[in-house]
């Protein structure tokens, strides 16, 4: 006879203990599943539980001036040493942390044409500043690039979970079509020039990534930097990682990327220069130039500048057309110009998109073009057209000390991200405003 009344028996508490781990395992064995990895080149071993990514030992670069290229990476990377590229990379990460680290005192480090994914909404792209990053792709990361005041990155042409990265433009497969024959296309004894009455509104009007630059499909062999002094001298389809000097008549620079971590300039014109074409290129400063052109008897053109404290120095017989100009450096005590003048003669300066602000880190820094005459007796014949020009203490900064006449500024557009004004200086002697045709980019009216 059973009775119903009666009190189940009890466990001992070890059995009971004992139970409940069991449960618990069985619980965790339906909810993690553990795989374990080995990457042949390292022998590192990254541990993936479902649901609960745990962040691997890093990759760890401490060659200066070293390079990761072409290499699919499944674990973070840690940059260590000066001055080391990553170019044509795929990281995957997850954990925490950040997919890319730059250690703390490094410099000079470049990301380009990379692809960074993480595999947990807690990890970041690229940390904590004082990098450049080229054409890199972050898809699922808390934060694509993280910078701080002291330590800033240069993001150029690139892309956060399929959108243009703040401040930056989309890359384009489309590239500038080349004239029939470029070598000969100097610019010089051109016929006069009529740009439209008014540019249409698109702000593509104007130069981009999309048709500056090296065209797209140029075969690059590489090289160091170089010193040209034979007149005539023809250099294309090089990737020069250095700088470059010239002393020579009728010299050519086409076709070519230049990436100059020197503290003086990419491209430096000596004695005896005279017509150099700089045409179709890419200009990376480094973050280190502190000019990425000095000074005179060049012509720029199609080309796409970025990542230096001042862009191309004008002086005498200086040109720069259809070109892109942007994503300046802020150092310590820099006082950035995307175009500077401090004397000369015969300046041109046609069809360019001059970006002074950083919209990343709202930074105005001090002007697309500033102009005075500290270095010369005067500057004259400088005409400025056809632009379009955002940021700056005062866009355009036209220098109480000017000594000049002939100085045109006629048919630019202006954006508004300055921080006191588009000009100042703009009824000094010698310089001819034009006022009906210096406008807002936004609404066509005059800004004077």
């Amino acid at each position: 006879m059973t009775d119903t009344n009666a009190v189940p028996p009890i466990e001992p508490p070890d059995l009971a203990r004992r139970a409940d781990r069991t449960r618990r395992r069985a619980l965790l064995a339906g909810a993690f599943t553990l795989t374990l990895v080995v990457l042949a080149a390292s022998g590192y071993l990254v541990l993936t539980l479902a649901g609960a990514p745990v962040r691997a030992a890093p990759l760890v670069l401490d060659q200066p001036a070293g390079v990761l290229w072409g290499q699919t990476v499944n674990r973070p990377i840690e940059v260590a040493a000066d001055n080391v590229t990553i170019r044509r990379v795929k990281v995957r990460t997850g954990g925490g942390g950040a997919a890319i680290t730059i250690r703390s005192g490094v410099i000079g480090t470049l990301i380009e044409d990379t692809e960074i994914r993480c595999t947990s909404a807690g990890t970041d792209g690229v940390a904590p500043g004082g990098y450049s990053a080229l054409r890199v792709r972050v898809n699922g990361c808390r934060q694509a690039f993280r910078q701080t005041e002291r330590h800033t990155a240069t993001i150029v042409e690139s892309e956060q979970d399929g959108k243009p990265y703040p401040g930056g433009e989309l890359s384009s497969p489309i590239g500038p079509v080349p004239s029939p024959d470029p070598e000969a296309d100097q610019m010089r004894d051109e016929p006069p020039y009529a740009p439209a009455a008014a540019p249409p509104t698109p702000i593509t009007y104007w130069p981009s990534a999309a048709n500056t630059g090296v065209p797209v499909g140029t075969a690059l062999r590489n090289s160091g930097s170089l010193s040209l002094r034979t007149a005539g001298q023809v250099v294309t389809g090089l990737n020069i990682v250095g700088c470059v000097t010239v002393a020579a008549a009728n010299v050519k620079i086409i076709k070519s990327k230049i990436t100059c971590s020197s503290t003086t300039y990419s491209i430096r014109t000596l004695a005896g220069t005279t017509n150099l074409l700089i045409q179709d290129v890419e200009i990376n400063g480094m973050g280190m130039n502190s000019a990425s052109i000095c000074c005179g008897d060049y012509t720029l053109q199609r080309a796409n500048v970025y990542n230096m404290i001042d862009g191309p120095r004008l002086a005498t017989n200086s040109k720069i057309l259809d070109s892109y100009l942007h994503s300046l450096a802020r150092v310590t005590g820099s006082h950035n110009d995307v175009l500077q003048s401090t004397g000369g003669n015969n300046v041109l300066v046609r069809h360019n998109t001059l970006l002074s602000y950083n919209a990343v880190t709202r930074d105005p820094f001090n002007s697309c073009l500033t102009i005075g005459s500290e270095t010369a007796p005067t500057l004259t014949n400088l005409t400025f057209e056809d632009n379009y020009c955002n940021g700056g203490n005062y866009s355009i900064g036209i220098s109480p000390r000017l000594v000049g006449s002939a100085i045109l500024f006629r048919k630019n557009k202006y954006g508004r991200d300055y921080r006191y004004g588009v000009v100042s200086g703009w009824n000094r002697a010698g310089v001819v405003w034009e006022r009906a045709t210096n406008v807002y980019f936004d609404t066509g009216l005059p800004v004077v």
